[in-house]
């Protein structure tokens, strides 16, 4: 009776102590390295959730990687909503700062994205509150870039920077000739 007691004890013991260790290394890595998020409405149409109405696609954050705010035009990023703190939004980088963007219905027709700022627009026009609505937005409020749909398993791939036709920075194709 003894040896059950001591081992019961020993056994909690254990898992108190995984526990102590585990929980410290999963918020890091949360916090640091990636996390996964579900993808919600219509926005970023036809690119994640081509389903309207199916299974909401489940993207990889990668949190490392824009550590420094080094993300590229066609990546899909997170960023904290300017216009709700309490959520968050994917939506595609069009322009970088200095980049000049002919915007599709912002109060003015032309923007040159200021320093310290981005220009996102969601992939599916007129269903989607991005820099059209409420302008650049800060790299401080980036938050991650997708990497991989992950979910469901017949969409899972990697997820490579693209721009939708016709929406380069100005700036971009006078460099190109």
């Amino acid at each position: 009776m003894a040896q059950q007691t001591s081992a019961g004890r020993r056994y909690v013991q254990t898992f108190i102590s995984g526990f102590f260790v585990a929980v410290p290394v999963t918020v890091t890595i949360l916090d640091k390295l990636a996390y996964v998020a579900r993808v919600e409405g219509a926005s970023m149409q036809p690119f994640l959730n081509p389903d309207a109405g199916a299974q909401s696609d489940v993207v990889l954050l990668n949190r490392w990687s824009v550590r420094n705010y080094q993300v590229q035009r066609g990546d899909i990023v997170s960023v904290v909503s300017p216009r709700n703190p309490k959520q968050k939004i994917i939506k595609r980088v069009i322009g970088l700062e200095g980049d000049f963007i002919r915007t599709l219905s912002y109060k003015n027709r032309y923007v040159r994205v200021p320093d310290g700022h981005l220009w996102i627009e969601g992939d599916h026009r007129g269903h989607s509150l991005d820099s059209n609505c409420f302008g650049p937005v800060s790299l401080g409020l980036l938050h991650g870039r997708a990497s991989h749909i992950i979910w469901p398993l017949n969409r899972w791939q990697c997820i490579k920077p693209s721009l939708p036709p016709n929406r380069e920075p100005l700036d971009a194709e006078e460099d190109d000739e």
